[in-house]
Order: C-alpha cells, then structure tokens, then sequence
C-alpha cells in the first residue's frame, strides 16, 4: 500500500522548519524509527524518524525547502501490518479552513516582547504544563509565536474558548498597558526604516535562517525587558594556568580538554550555592521569586550557523574532568547540528567565553529567564604590583550581567569578588565546601 508520510509534530509550538539533509533515497528500504530527514527549527536542528516501515516511493521535498508540520514529505510503499499515516497537529478543534483576518496587522505600540521566555522554555518560567490542545487554528498559533505571546495565557471568546487573532492582540495590548504602568514607557521601539541600498552599490540578500530569527527574537526581548547591570574586574590566574597545564593531559586521556571554560563552570556554580539570587529567575506576572534547587549551567558555542547555548546539567555533581569531557561531546554536537531540543532546555545560568577571539570586555546579554551571565576575555600578561616589585602575571578579564530587578549592585560586586577569590586560590573551594 503506497502511503504519504507526513511531517510529524516537532515540538512545543514548532509549525514548520527548513530541510537541511534528506538522508533516505528513492528506493530505499525504511525501518520504523529511522531517520529519515534533517530539519532546522527555530530552536534546533532534529532528525526526523519514521513511524512507517518500507520502501520510499517519491521525495516530496528537497533540501533548502520549508515543511510544514502535517504536510507530506515523501511517500513510502508499506509493508508489513503498518498501514497508519502520521498524524498532523491539526486537532479535531480545527475541522475546517480558518477564514482569513483582514484586520490590520498589530502596529508596532501594540507588539509585546515583555515576555522574557526563550522558545521552548516557556513551561519553566511560567510554571504551566505543557499542552498541544489550545483551541486555535495554526494561523493563530504561528501569529502569537511570531509577537512573542504565550497562547496560553490568551483567553479565547470563541465557540468553546476558541481563540482568535483578535484575542491575541488584545492580550497583547493589555500586557502592554501593564507594563506602560509598570516602567512608565515603551519597551521596543519600532523597526527603524531601511534606505534603499542599491542606490550606492550592488548588495546581496540572504534570508535570515530560522536559528538567527530565533536567536534576533529571544536576545531583543531579553535586552529590551531586563534591565541589564555588568560588572567588571580581572582575576589573576599565574597560579590556576600553571594547574591547568600540569593536569591538562589526564583531562585529555579521558576525551576532554582541560579549558578554562570548564574551570569556570566548576567555580560558577559554588558561586550559584553561596550566592541563589544567580540562580534564580523573577516571575513578574506573579509578583515571585523562582529559587531553583538544581544547577543548569547554559554554555555559548559559535557554529557555522551561529550561536546555540546548550546546557550542561547538574554540574555541581561532576568533576572537572568530567565537565571537560561533556563540553567536548556537546560542542561536537552543536557543530554537527545534533543538537536537540532538551540539549538547549533547562539553564540556570549561562557562561559565554570569548577568550579564543581576543579583547578584553564585552557585555553578554542575560538569557532569560536566567538572571544572570558570566563572560570571560582573553587573559593577558600584566605587570602587577606585588611585595615591593612590579612582576608579570597573567590576568583574566570577567564580566557578570546581572537583572537589577533581582541583583543589587552591591550582590553583583560581592559575587564577582567571590569568583575572584576562586579563579586565584581555588584550593578554597576544597576548604569552604
């Protein structure tokens, strides 16, 4: 029986994504649970398996196009007793084509990105069970993704609680009008126009992937919501490198490079214990604190496609040995566009080093809903003052974003003395627990 397979559903709110790999040819014979095509989401990039074994008759698609999660892919000759098309996520509540909205698109006053959630995290920071039932057609769905709406929080006036665009706008306005009452002005400024470019010169135009729309959405909701603090200072790490080059080859023989972002993240999260306000995230919608009782660590890798922050989890139960070996494992992963969705789910905190490509400072934008990020620089060779004599030692340059609505100044000059304190007589770690 020749049968279409269709796109099965990929995730929390995922509706589409680009081919990036077709790994089955006509002809091939399939096994369920195979993998069958390589699609890049606006949260990840996932193999797709098949739920159907037998041989594929037609490709329906090619590499670089848009699938569209319930819509055919390719068709497959079935055998066996597996005769079952995948599924949409069309639900029974959407029996019929949604007429189109002829309204007015929401001006730029009435778009929301107060809500500081990065996609598919949006069950921790607002402590709601994930569903797929919403009563909404895609066309909303997609429209209150796109505005940076949690569908639902929206209330629905339709048959059933069925939820319009109009409903989402609405929401929209209103969390605005909160937020206007809240901060006393806009938080996101409309698009600045763009001139027309080819009036200087030839340009070219590329579209933007689906993990840079991402990455653009999540990091201006996050600056333009979070009032940002960074502070600043260098540790001297003479003594820690001489350490780090010492052990660096029994980190090696286990698979892993002795780094000094893994050092960091060992330092981080004895930080995160002494100090909970890093390791929380503030619910403003419940006017509460989310004090979490475990130690997520986020890290920043560059890839070819740009950056991904996987997680590192439960690092205050692994050596630092152990992290250098995950860290190596997930980099390859991230390279390779491995990566899945609970691979990026989860942080407490993030860590982004940037030693590898120079400078001294920057400023590293929060990934909410942590509260806060760590961001390294090259360390560089200094004369320091020391027992009456200048000498050279090696300094490393920190920075610490914080949220000032939960982080005082004073909480951030205290953390990042602690670190300090770390980086240069880590044996204290031992000492204090």
């Amino acid at each position: 029986m020749s049968t279409p397979f269709n796109l099965p559903p990929l995730g929390e709110n995922i509706e589409s994504g680009t081919i990036v790999g077709i790994l089955v040819s006509v002809g091939d014979t399939i096994a369920e649970d195979q993998a069958v095509l390589e699609i890049e989401t606006d949260k990840a990039t996932l193999e797709v398996p098949s739920t159907v074994q037998g041989v594929v008759q037609e490709l329906l698609v090619k590499e670089g196009d848009q699938a569209v999660v319930g819509e055919p892919v390719l068709t497959v000759e079935v055998t066996g007793d597996d005769v079952q098309v995948v599924e949409t996520t069309q639900t029974q509540s959407d029996p019929e084509p949604v007429a189109v909205d002829e309204s007015p698109a929401v001006p730029p006053s009435e778009v929301v990105f107060a809500q500081v959630v990065p996609t598919g995290e949006i069950d921790e920071a607002h402590d709601a069970p994930a569903s797929n039932t919403v009563p909404a057609a895609p066309s909303v769905r997609r429209f209150a993704r796109e505005i940076g709406i949690d569908i639902r929080q929206v209330t629905g006036t339709g048959a059933a609680g069925r939820i319009s665009i109009e409903n989402v706008k609405l929401h929209a306005k209103n969390l605005n009008a909160n937020m206007a009452s809240v901060a006393g002005s806009s938080i996101h400024a409309p698009a600045v126009a763009l001139p027309d470019f080819e009036k200087w010169g030839p340009i070219t135009r590329e579209p933007v992937t689906n993990l840079r729309r991402a990455a653009a959405a999540h990091l201006s909701r996050a600056w333009t919501s979070i009032p940002h603090v960074t502070y600043a200072d260098k540790a001297d790490i003479t003594d820690l490198e001489a350490l780090r080059k010492k052990y660096g080859p029994r980190a090696e023989a286990e698979g892993g490079k002795l780094t000094m972002t893994a050092i960091a993240l060992k330092f981080a999260v004895a930080g995160l214990k002494k100090f909970p306000n890093f390791n929380a995230s503030i619910d403003m919608a419940r006017q509460e604190i989310v004090y979490k009782s475990y130690y997520h660590i986020g890290v920043a890798v560059d890839t070819d496609r740009g950056l991904v922050v996987p997680v590192i989890r439960d690092v205050d139960q692994k050596s630092i040995i152990d992290l250098t070996v995950e860290l190596a494992e997930i980099a390859a992963k991230a390279r390779d566009r491995k990566l899945s969705l609970e691979d990026m789910q989860g942080s407490t905190f993030t860590l982004t080093n940037l030693g590898g490509f120079g400078g001294e400072y920057f400023t590293p934008i929060i990934n909410a809903p942590d509260v806060a990020i760590l961001g390294l620089a090259r360390g560089r060779i200094e004369p320091v003052y020391r027992d009456g004599a200048f000498e050279p030692r090696l300094r490393l340059p920190l920075m610490i974003s914080y949220d000032h609505r939960l982080i005082d100044g004073a909480d951030g000059a205290r953390f990042m003395k602690w670190l300090i304190e770390a980086f240069e007589q880590p044996f204290l770690l031992s000492l204090e627990g």
